[in-house]
């Protein structure tokens, strides 16, 4: 095997919580590293979720931790299209099991953000939690 363990590093954008309401993660700082995965772990929906009832997952990223912009489609690698507005993820239908969705950063700016922007009623909240793992550093921790 291959030691991986020196090569990146995980960082926490959203705390594993079972949430009802928008949830803005603290920004992830990318200096020293020249690639990041972000990885979004979503329980089993507390709602039956649909096109008014819902949680969008958004991705923004910023080079001075200040103005941040919505990433793109060419941003990212090994996903699906980006919805407007950085839409990274939607639910919209029913999400009876977990999932783990990954999402290749490659946009090149230094600070990455999420945002759990919530519609509609939640009487019910969904087990998230979402991290960035760093990798390829500038040297070896």
């Amino acid at each position: 095997m291959k030691d991986i363990h020196n090569k990146i590093l995980a960082a926490e954008l959203i705390a594993p919580n079972i949430y009802d309401g928008d949830i803005p993660s603290a920004p992830v700082d990318l200096v020293d590293y020249e690639a990041a995965e972000v990885l979004l772990h979503i329980g089993a929906g507390g709602i039956p979720f649909t096109d008014t009832a819902r949680i969008d997952f958004k991705l923004m990223h910023s080079e001075d931790g200040s103005n941040y912009s919505a990433v793109k489609s060419s941003d990212l690698v090994g996903s699906p299209p980006v919805g407007e507005g950085g839409i990274i993820k939607s639910l919209t239908a029913a999400h009876a099991t977990a999932s783990l969705d990954q999402f290749g950063y490659i946009g090149g700016k230094r600070y990455l953000k999420l945002l759990a922007d919530f519609s509609g009623t939640h009487e019910t909240g969904t087990p998230i939690a979402a991290l960035v793992v760093k990798g390829q550093p500038h040297q070896m921790r």
